[in-house]
């Protein structure tokens, strides 16, 4: 299943409340640093890293990899909060588990 990607910039005083599903990993990345994870993992950056979406090179990889067609790039210096159970993910688990008619 794929899913739809939409940054939103949260700006301005006062308070955000950010859902984001699993559990939640913080990385410091420093200047240059470049992390490459899948775009469903992606919760939080902030507006000091850069972001680019690339296509996965190779036809093995984008099909057998599990990861799809498109990695995202992340670039530092900033912090960046990834998600450890997109909602695609949370779906998946779901559906496997639901009865199927036989």
């Amino acid at each position: 299943m794929n899913e739809g990607f939409i940054l939103q910039k949260l700006t301005g005083p006062g308070t955000a409340f950010v859902e984001l599903d699993g559990s939640v990993m913080e990385y410091n990345l420093a200047p240059g640093e470049v992390m490459k994870v899948d775009q469903g993992h992606i919760g939080m950056f902030e507006e000091s890293v850069s972001f680019e979406i690339e296509t996965v090179k190779g036809v093995k990889n984008m099909f057998l990899s599990g990861e799809g067609v498109f990695l995202a790039t992340l670039k530092g210096p900033g912090k960046v909060w990834l998600q450890t159970m997109p909602l695609s993910r949370i779906v998946d688990l779901i559906a496997m588990s639901m009865p199927s008619k036989g």
